[in-house]
C-alpha cells in the first residue's frame, strides 16, 4: 500500500481512538452529577462504553463477513453522515432522574441518547479499518500494530483530559472541540471507505499464512472471551476498591483505565510478545500482594503503598492476560472475529462487576474472584510453556504462590463480613453495621455504619446516651454550633428548620426539639432503610423529620423555598467529591432555601483535597461571608471525630453569635482559583 494511504489509515485509527476515550470523561461530566457523583456512576458509564464497543465490533465482523467491499463502503459512509448530524452530546434536562429510578438503566439511557451513535461508529473503526488495511497487502501487513496505535491514542486521550482539557476548557467548549474532531474523523473515514476497499480480507498465503491456517474453533473463541473478561473485571474491581477504600479522588478513576490500555499497546505493538510468560512470577507476586492487602487488618496502610500494589497488580495482571491474547491472535482473515470475542469478554467483565455483583453479593467479592481467575490464567500460561527453559523456575514459584493467593483471597472475602451485624449492597456501595463494646450495659458501646472502610456515623447503644450527637456532628462541630446559634434568633419560638444533605445514621436529628422540622436528602434508599431500622436518631427525635430520596441538588431545585435556618452539606461518600454540590449554581440553589440569616454549613474534612478555598471562592463570588470551624481535638472525645466545617451566610452578624464566635477562624483563601461552576471545575488546583 502506498505510504500516504498507510498514513491515512494510521491517522484515522489514532484519531478515532482518541475521540473514543476522550468522550468518556466528557460525557461523564454531564451524567455523574445527576446520580450523586460517586464512583459507581463512572463504573456504569464504563459498562455502557463496553457494551457499545461490543456492538461496534459485531457490526465490523458482520460487515466484513457478509457484505461485499463496495457495500461495506456505502453502508459505513451513510452511517457516518447520519451520526455527524444526529443527537446532541449534551443530555436533555428531561432525562434527569427523579430519585426512584433504577440508576444503571437510566445512565445507559442517557448515554445512548447522546453519545450512543457516535460512539458506536468510532468503535467500529479499529477492526474495520484494520481488515481493510490487511486486504490491501495480505502478504506483508501486520494490522495488529494498528490496534496498538489505537490504544496509544486512547491512553493519551484519558491522561490528557484531567491535565490539559478539564483545567482549561469548560464542558461546552469540550463538547465543541470534540464535535469538530468527530467531523474530521468522519471525513477521513469516509475517504478511506470510498477509495480503499477493493477486495475482501486476505486469503493468499503470506506473513499471516491465512491460506493454510485452520479456522478458530469454539474452544478458542471461548478462551479469547475469558482472557478479555478477566482483566475487564479486574479493571472495574480495582477502580471500585480504590474509590471506596483507598483514595476516592475522581481523577484516579482514569488512571486504572490508562494502565489497562497501556498493556494493549505493549502486547500488540510487535508481532510476537512473550513477556507475560517469561516474567510470569511478577503478576503472581502482585496477585499475592493484592490478596494480602484485601485482608481487613491490612487495608489501612499508606496510600502510596496501597495504590502501588493495586495499580501495579492491575497492570501486571492485564499484561499477562492481554499478552496471552496477543500470543494467540489469529491470521488477519479472522481478525474481526478475534476482536469481537475480545469486546464480548470486556462487556461480560463489566456486566459482572456493574450489574451482577451489586445484585447478588452483600460485599465486594468481585475483586477477589477476578484475582482468582487471573491466577487460573497464569497456570494455563505456565503449562503452555512447559518446553521453555524458564518453565521449571516458574513452576516452583506458582506452586508456592497459588495456594497462598487462594487462601488469602478466601480469608479476605470472609473478613469483609466478619463481625457484621448486617451487610448490604446496592449500586452506591457496600453498607455494613457493626456493634462495638459490651452491649447496652456498657456506656461507651456503640453501633457504627460504614461504607467500605469509611465511617458514616455511630450511635451509643446505652438508652442514656443514644441521643448524643457523635462523629462529625458533635456540639463542637461546625454544624452543631450552627444549629445552636440559629436557635437563639427570632425563629426559636416558632421552631427551627434544618436541611441536611446526606443522611448517614441521621445523627443531626438528635438536635431537633418539639416544633422543629428537619429534611434529610439522601440518594441511596438503603441508607434510609438502615437509618430507620438499625439506628434510633430519626424515631427518637421529638421534631418532625422527613427523608427525600434522590440527588439532593435535583430535589432542592424542584422544591419550593423551605425557609431553612441551617442547611448542612455532607454528601461526600468516602472522600470522593461530588463536584456538582460545590459549584456556584449549587450554592445559589442552597441560598434560595435559606432564610436571610440562615447558615450554609459545608463539611470539608478530606484527606486528599483542600475544599476550604473552593467554598470561600464561591462565597466571595456570591457576596457571602464565610468562616471555618475546625474541631481538631474532637478525636480526643469518645464518639467524636476531627472535623472541618465552612459556614457561609448572607448575614455576617450571625457569625458573631455564640457558640460560633468562639470557634470561627478565617477560611483558606481561594483568590487564586477560578470559581467552580457547573461548566468548570479543576481538582488539580486543590490537591493536597
Amino acid at each position: 500500500m502506498p505510504r500516504p494511504q498507510t498514513t491515512l489509515f494510521a491517522a484515522t485509527i489514532f484519531l478515532s481512538a482518541f475521540l473514543l476515550f476522550q468522550i468518556q470523561p466528557i460525557s461523564a461530566r454531564f451524567v455523574v452529577p445527576w446520580f450523586g457523583g460517586s464512583a459507581a456512576v463512572w463504573t456504569a458509564c464504563l459498562l455502557f462504553f463496553q457494551i457499545v464497543l461490543l456492538l461496534g465490533y459485531l457490526y465490523a465482523h458482520g460487515s466484513i463477513r457478509f457484505l461485499k467491499p463496495r457495500a461495506q463502503a456505502i453502508v459505513h459512509t451513510v452511517l457516518l453522515a447520519v451520526s455527524a448530524l444526529a443527537f446532541s452530546l449534551v443530555p436533555s434536562p428531561e432525562l434527569k432522574p427523579t430519585g426512584t429510578e433504577e440508576p444503571v438503566g437510566r445512565i445507559l439511557l442517557v448515554l445512548a441518547s447522546t453519545v450512543g451513535l457516535k460512539y458506536f461508529l468510532l468503535s467500529t473503526t479499529g477492526p474495520l479499518l484494520q481488515a481493510w488495511y490487511a486486504a490491501r497487502q495480505p502478504g506483508e501487513s501486520y494490522p495488529y500494530r494498528l490496534y496498538a496505535l489505537s490504544n496509544l491514542g486512547s491512553m493519551l486521550a484519558l491522561l490528557g483530559y484531567p491535565v490539559i482539557v478539564e483545567p482549561f476548557l469548560s464542558r461546552y467548549q469540550q463538547v465543541t472541540w470534540w464535535t469538530g474532531g468527530y467531523l474530521l474523523f468522519a471525513v477521513l473515514c469516509a475517504v478511506i471507505a470510498l477509495t480503499v476497499p477493493r477486495q475482501q480480507a486476505p486469503t493468499e498465503s503470506g506473513a499471516d499464512d491465512a491460506s493454510t491456517a485452520p479456522a478458530p474453533r469454539f474452544r478458542q473463541y471461548a478462551y479469547w472471551t475469558f482472557l478479555a473478561a478477566v482483566p475487564s473485571a479486574l479493571l472495574l474491581g480495582v477502580t471500585n476498591h480504590i474509590s471506596q477504600n483507598i483514595a476516592a479522588v475522581p481523577m484516579l478513576w482514569i488512571l486504572p483505565l490508562a494502565l489497562y490500555l497501556l498493556t494493549f499497546i505493549i502486547c500488540f505493538g510487535r508481532r510476537e510478545w512473550h513477556g507475560g510468560r517469561v516474567f510470569l512470577i511478577l503478576p503472581m507476586c502482585f496477585m499475592a500482594a493484592m490478596a494480602y492487602y484485601l485482608l481487613k487488618d491490612n487495608q489501612h496502610q499508606g496510600i502510596a503503598l496501597l495504590l502501588s500494589v493495586f495499580l501495579g497488580g492491575l497492570f501486571m495482571c492485564c499484561l499477562l492476560c492481554h499478552g496471552e491474547l496477543a500470543h494467540q491472535k489469529p491470521p488477519a482473515r479472522y481478525l474481526t472475529g478475534f476482536y469481537l470475542m475480545m469486546s464480548l469478554g470486556g462487556a461480560l467483565g463489566g456486566v459482572f462487576v456493574a450489574l451482577i455483583a451489586p445484585s447478588v453479593f452483600n460485599a465486594q467479592y468481585e475483586l477477589p474472584l477476578s484475582i482468582g481467575a487471573c491466577t487460573l490464567v497464569a497456570l494455563v500460561a505456565l503449562f503452555q510453556t512447559r518446553d521453555k527453559p524458564h518453565f521449571s523456575a516458574s513452576l516452583g514459584s506458582l506452586s508456592a504462590l497459588t495456594p497462598m493467593i487462594l487462601y488469602t483471597l478466601i480469608g479476605g472475602a470472609g473478613d469483609q463480613v466478619r463481625d457484621c451485624r448486617l451487610s448490604v449492597r446496592d449500586f452506591y456501595g457496600t453498607l455494613q453495621i457493626r456493634d462495638y463494646g459490651g452491649g447496652d450495659e456498657d456506656p461507651d458501646a456503640y453501633r457504627a455504619l460504614t461504607n467500605g472502610t469509611i465511617l458514616h456515623g455511630t450511635q451509643f447503644l446505652s438508652p442514656l446516651r443514644r441521643r448524643e450527637p457523635t462523629t462529625y456532628y458533635a456540639a463542637t462541630s461546625g454544624v452543631g454550633r450552627s444549629i445552636e446559634a440559629t436557635r437563639r434568633g427570632p425563629t426559636a419560638s416558632s421552631g427551627q428548620r434544618v436541611g441536611i444533605i446526606g443522611l448517614g445514621t441521621g445523627t443531626c436529628a438528635a438536635y431537633a426539639r418539639p416544633g422543629d422540622h428537619y429534611w434529610y436528602f439522601e440518594i441511596n434508599p438503603q441508607v434510609i432503610d438502615l437509618a430507620r431500622s438499625q439506628f434510633t436518631y430519626l424515631s427518637d427525635s421529638p421534631g418532625k423529620v422527613e427523608t427525600v430520596l434522590g440527588d439532593a441538588r435535583l430535589s432542592l431545585e424542584k422544591m419550593p423555598p423551605l425557609g431553612l435556618d441551617v442547611l448542612a452539606v455532607d454528601a461526600f461518600t468516602s472522600d470522593s467529591i461530588p463536584v456538582h454540590l460545590l459549584t456556584r449554581e449549587a450554592f445559589q440553589t442552597y441560598f434560595r432555601h435559606l432564610k436571610p440569616g440562615g447558615i450554609l454549613a459545608v463539611h470539608v474534612t478530606n484527606r486528599y483535597v483542600r475544599l476550604q478555598p473552593v467554598v470561600e471562592n464561591i462565597a466571595r463570588d456570591l457576596g457571602k461571608r464565610a468562616v471555618v470551624v475546625d474541631d481538631p481535638d474532637g478525636a480526643d472525645s469518645t464518639g467524636i471525630n476531627t472535623t472541618e466545617w465552612v459556614l457561609v451566610t448572607s448575614d455576617s452578624t450571625v457569625l458573631s453569635r455564640q457558640p460560633i464566635k468562639d470557634a470561627a477562624a478565617p477560611v483558606e483563601s481561594g483568590s487564586g482559583l477560578r470559581t467552580w461552576s457547573d461548566d468548570y471545575s479543576n481538582l488539580f488546583q486543590v490537591l493536597k
